[in-house]
Formats: structure tokens, sequence, C-alpha cells
């Protein structure tokens, strides 16, 4: 039986990731997101919208573990990454893998659900976090 752990969703003005791109630059990008995340954005041909979708979806993915971004759940804990098949999902680390393990009952493993999008001047992420037996066929294909 499939349960719901955790929704979170996030809006942000794209806009406001180019104002601190420019400011900012490697130093905001390397203290928020990860290697791959800044590897995919930077082959991209709107750089900022892309950094904008995943600084979104890590506030929803903090939301749906239901910490925020504090109790040790940091920026750089959770990443954006894309399954074999493409579909995105969250890839946890450090306190947020921690929490989501808090969250998980036994039995069961997590399974993180990501939608994305953009329509200028606006992003939108949300994080979508639920447990399944850990029998079931894996959703990673």
């Amino acid at each position: 039986m499939t349960m719901i752990l955790g929704m979170g969703s996030d809006l942000i003005d794209i806009r406001r990731i180019e104002r601190t791109l420019a400011r900012f630059g490697g130093r905001f990008v390397g203290r928020i997101f990860t290697d791959l995340e800044q590897a995919r954005s930077e082959r991209r041909l709107d750089r900022a919208a892309s950094y904008a979708k995943r600084f979104a979806a890590k506030e929803a993915c903090a939301k749906a573990l239901g910490t925020g971004l504090r109790r040790g759940v940091f920026w750089r804990d959770m990443g954006v990454v894309n399954l074999r098949s493409g579909r995105p999902t969250m890839q946890l680390s450090g306190g947020a893998l921690a929490r989501l393990s808090e969250l998980v009952p036994d039995g069961m493993r997590a399974r993180i659900d990501v939608t994305l999008t953009d329509e200028p001047p606006m992003a939108h992420a949300m994080v979508l976090i639920t447990s399944e037996p850990q029998d079931a066929p894996d959703a990673s294909a």
C-alpha cells in the first residue's frame, strides 16, 4: 500500500535568480546546487530558468520533508536528478536523507516524484514523497 509522506510546492520568479547569478555568480551556485545540477544548468540556453526550477524543487522538497531548511537539512543535501527514463526525482544526502529515513515506515521505501515547469517569468516545482513496499517493482527505470 502506497502512503503519502509529504508534499511541497514552490514558485519563484526567474528574474530573482538572474539577479542573484549576476551579483553572486559562482558563490551562489556553489552554495546551493550540487555539481550535477550545476553541470546540467550551465549547458542550458536559459541557465537562470534551469537554476530557478531546481531552486524551487529544493524548497518544495524541504517542505515535503516537513523541516524546511533547518534541523540539519541544507541546500546541497537535495539535488534534482533524472532517472534513466528521464523522469526527475530528488537525490538526498546528509540531513535531508536522515529526515527522509525518519519518515519512511519499516518495510517500505521512499519514492520522490518531482515536477518542474516554467512560464517566464515564473518557475514552479512540486515534490511528492510517498512510501511503497520494498518488494514493489523499482520505478527508477
